[in-house]
């Protein structure tokens, strides 16, 4: 029996391990069921990230990050 690490499983879902490796761990995953539940943990925690949407922050906000570095532009060259 193979004890595999989770960076094991993380090469081999996204298809970064040898031929031989690959075979070891799905004869693992055929028979382990401990490691097959870390595996679909590992799938279901994969395809969360992959439906994360990333939304833009608020203009209200980028105009006060704008308006705050026109500021200190502004102060910073009266100063000189």
């Amino acid at each position: 029996m193979h004890n595999f690490t989770m960076e094991d499983l993380l090469q081999f879902m996204y298809k970064e391990t040898s031929p031989e490796k690959t075979a070891a761990i799905t004869d693992a995953l055929n028979s382990d069921w401990s490691l097959r539940e870390k595996m679909n943990i590992m799938t279901g925690a994969q395809s969360d990230l992959n439906n994360i949407k990333m939304l833009s922050p608020r203009k209200q906000t980028l105009d006060n990050i704008f308006n705050y570095a026109e500021k200190s532009i502004s102060e910073l060259s009266e100063n000189v």
